[in-house]
């Protein structure tokens, strides 16, 4: 089980840096493996040649391997025990989408692609990041559950998503990436009018 789940997490995971969704030590992807352990990157895994002593099994109680493991591994965890749907979780940094959150409060593709499958997504502000990663464990699985839904687009920080399918999530990073860099670039194009 944990060697087909590894597979599947380096085949997207490679996939994702050549799109520049991850850089090379940041950003974090797990599968849950039971009911109280996933599998997750390590700190300093590099996401284009993701082997299998990059990604370290991990239960929900924590222990020594927690030091190792990405410093999202808790933000996934709290994940894992409160969604029950999740079976995979990705944090990904997409620079269009990143840098469009800086600016508006809400994304609306206007794009086919990005209509069909988003329609719209709102933009979560953290206020301050100087203790985000000490709320974000919480309020990342919080705005899941009241918002009934598995994109979270952060402004200034990126876009954490869930689902029953790893390949589900690269799709929907990719729509909502390439319909911000439509939006930037249309934007830009409409200003230079």
């Amino acid at each position: 089980m944990e060697e087909i789940l590894a597979k599947k997490i380096k085949k997207v995971a490679l996939s994702m840096f050549r799109k520049n969704f991850f850089g090379i030590f940041h950003g974090s992807i797990s599968a849950k493996i039971k009911e109280n352990q996933f599998l997750i990157n390590k700190r300093n895994a590099i996401f284009d040649e993701l082997e299998d002593e990059d990604l370290i099994a991990l239960y929900f109680k924590e222990d020594y391997r927690y030091k190792e493991a990405s410093i999202d591994a808790k933000i996934h965890k709290f994940i894992y025990k409160n969604i029950y749907q999740a079976k995979y979780i990705c944090y990904a940094m997409p620079p269009f989408l990143t840098s469009y959150s800086l600016i508006y409060d809400k994304i609306t593709p206007k794009d086919y692609f990005g209509y069909k499958f988003i329609k719209e997504i709102k933009i979560y502000d953290p206020k301050k990041f100087s203790d985000w990663y000490e709320r974000a464990e919480y309020e990342i699985y919080q705005y899941f559950k009241k918002n009934d839904t598995n994109i979270m687009v952060i402004k200034g920080y990126g876009i954490y998503t869930y689902d029953r399918d790893i390949n589900q999530i690269a799709k929907n990073i990719a729509i909502l990436e390439n319909s911000c860099k439509l939006l930037v670039t249309s934007d830009t194009i409409l200003r230079c009018q």
